[in-house]
């Protein structure tokens, strides 16, 4: 199958670029569109020649007459499709749904159960729900080197609906001092990526994580950090989302916490460190539950099966 793919493809590291190259690994014809550079009628011009148009959009980037290109493409029954991680409904940029041409895709496979049911009952948008994933490529663990005990990787600023993120770090770093480290914007470490942050899941005898769930009730949306930590070999304690208890057991795959409950949180992480051969067997089965049922091979597999019915 031949699929144009219109993303930002400027750096290596992003979603996109890992969705082409699972597409490309599954035998398919891949041809790449860099969004703000590519013209209304380049687009048109080679989607008109694929059999699916994909768009992943970076929030606030415009490409004038797109959604001249999604009409053209609707009418010549060229299916038009996005898969898209992020969160949308609660927060600031829930506003522009109305308004973007984005929200005039065909498919839009998010994330987020309630917004895909949102878009369904509500647009003209056929909204399917598909749980975020990790590259494939990148599900190989490091070689264990300089251990420590506590890790968090993420934006200590975050969206301004989630103070709890903020609340988290600076409750990590107070309680366990020099055994945490802080990996991301925001942090002395910095941001860590690849190879690099492979080697912080190996290093890191605990990895606490964290998704943006409005009123500690929003269910069935969690952050792709979830995917990214069990797949590249970390060990993971994490708030219980609901609806997560679906595709993780708790203290099989990963270690569930309720959200606010950092007494809860401290004995569960102290009790872990003194339980490495537990704690390496949780590690083992997260990873491998990830890394044969939830890559982005598996999640594009997905997508082809629905379009092509």
């Amino acid at each position: 199958m031949r699929l144009t793919f219109l993303g930002n493809f400027r750096v290596d590291y992003t979603s996109e670029t890992h969705h082409a190259l699972s597409l490309e690994a599954l035998g398919h014809t891949v041809i790449r569109l860099q969004e703000s550079e590519a013209s209304a009628a380049e687009i048109l011009d080679t989607a008109l020649q694929s059999e699916v148009f994909v768009w992943v959009h970076t929030h606030g980037w415009t490409t004038p007459g797109i959604d001249r290109v999604l009409y053209e493409l609707k009418r010549r029954d060229i299916p038009t499709v996005t898969y898209h991680l992020d969160l949308w409904h609660g927060l600031q940029r829930q506003r522009d749904m109305r308004r973007d041409p984005y929200w005039k895709i065909g498919h839009f496979f998010t994330a987020d159960r309630l917004m895909a049911e949102w878009l369904s009952d509500n647009t003209a948008v056929r909204g399917h729900y598909l749980p975020a994933a990790v590259f494939d490529q990148e599900c190989v663990p490091a070689v264990p080197g300089d251990r420590f005990d506590v890790a968090f990787v993420g934006s200590r600023q975050y969206h301004p609906e989630w103070p709890y993120r903020q609340q988290l770090i600076s409750w990590l770093q107070d309680t366990y001092g020099d055994r945490f480290r802080h990996y991301g914007g925001g942090s002395p470490r910095g941001i860590v990526r690849g190879a690099a942050l492979n080697q912080v899941y190996a290093d890191a005898r605990v990895i606490v994580g964290d998704s943006l769930c409005l009123q500690f009730a929003y269910p069935d949306y969690w952050s792709d950090r979830v995917y990214e930590t069990l797949g590249r070999g970390g060990f993971l304690i994490h708030p219980r989302v609901p609806g997560m208890y679906r595709t993780f057991t708790d203290r099989k795959h990963l270690v569930f916490y309720d959200f606010g409950r950092f007494d809860q949180l401290a004995e569960l992480v102290d009790y872990y460190l003194d339980r490495a051969d537990e704690r390496e067997q949780i590690r083992q089965a997260g990873h491998d539950l990830v890394r044969t049922h939830h890559t982005y091979l598996d999640r594009w597999a997905t997508i082809l099966e629905v379009l092509g019915r």
